[in-house]
């Protein structure tokens, strides 16, 4: 059978050309999306933060005394700056893929030319430039205030952006599962936010029992928050090595399981 000259078209940007385009203007989309109601995504995590850390230190600083060799409240602040990455990420992407569905405008996102990866990278694109960009905040504001310098900038940059995509790819797979908003809810409020409290971000996994030690390693939020304390503080649980390991396999794994709903039409179609 013979093939027009648009089928060939077709079959190569299929398997062979990126459509760069259509993959930055939806990155772009997203940025653009979130920065357009900056007072709800930049700077309520900012305030979160701020909350979090005054109060934890009222109340427990004094008696904690340090831990890891820190602080104590110095010790919260980078599980607390990785916590607000991870959550907003998630938030970026899950909302943008939700409201597109309830709205029923997810088929302006699915109808043009853009293959499945394209269509993940361009979600997580957004959701990690949000992550950032609170990161970024949180550790200019507070950071001073708690005299706090980054240890190893690289491994703190490092694993915002790991935490950022990881919660970012869990975004669009929580999205694409849920056909409202009160899915958005549960999946908020009994999965993400257990994964991050539990993960040693305002405790050391060292003075958990044996068995919630194991737990704790099954979680790969904790490599995140854990990485993240060892960019800031210099000091970590376990092997920055080992953190990255688990995160980009976990990235990895809930990617290809979106990359495969996006090409299927899964829960996006009907």
């Amino acid at each position: 059978m013979a093939h027009s000259p648009e089928t060939a078209a077709m079959g190569v940007r299929r398997f062979g050309r990126v459509n760069w385009m259509g993959l930055l203007t939806l990155a772009e989309r997203e940025i653009r999306r979130f920065t357009a109601v900056w007072t709800q995504t930049l700077l309520a995590p900012l305030a979160t933060a701020g909350l979090f850390l005054l109060i934890f230190d009222l109340a427990l600083g004094a008696r904690r005394g340090e831990l890891m060799g820190v602080p104590f409240v110095q010790f919260l602040a980078p599980g607390i700056l990785m916590m607000q990455v991870i959550q907003n990420s998630f938030a970026n992407t899950s909302s943008s893929i939700v409201i597109a569905k309830v709205q029923g405008n997810i088929v302006d996102t699915l109808m043009p030319p853009l293959a499945p990866l394209e269509l993940v990278l361009g979600y997580v694109a957004g959701g990690v430039a949000r992550g950032l960009l609170v990161a970024c905040a949180v550790a200019l504001v507070f950071f001073p205030w708690l005299g706090l310098g980054v240890a190893h900038p690289f491994w703190a940059l490092c694993f915002a952006v790991l935490g950022a995509a990881f919660m970012a790819v869990i975004g669009i797979m929580a999205g694409i599962l849920a056909t409202k908003f009160d899915h958005m809810a549960a999946i908020t409020n009994f999965i993400v936010t257990p994964l991050s409290f539990l993960s040693g971000t305002f405790y050391s996994i060292e003075t958990l029992p044996p068995l919630m030690q194991t737990i704790s390693h099954l979680n790969p939020v904790f490599y995140l928050i854990d990485g993240m304390r060892y960019g800031v503080l210099g000091t970590s649980d376990v092997n920055p090595w080992a953190g990255v390991g688990v995160a980009l396999a976990a990235i990895l794994t809930v990617g290809a399981l979106v990359w495969r709903w996006f090409a299927r039409g899964y829960r996006l179609k009907s």
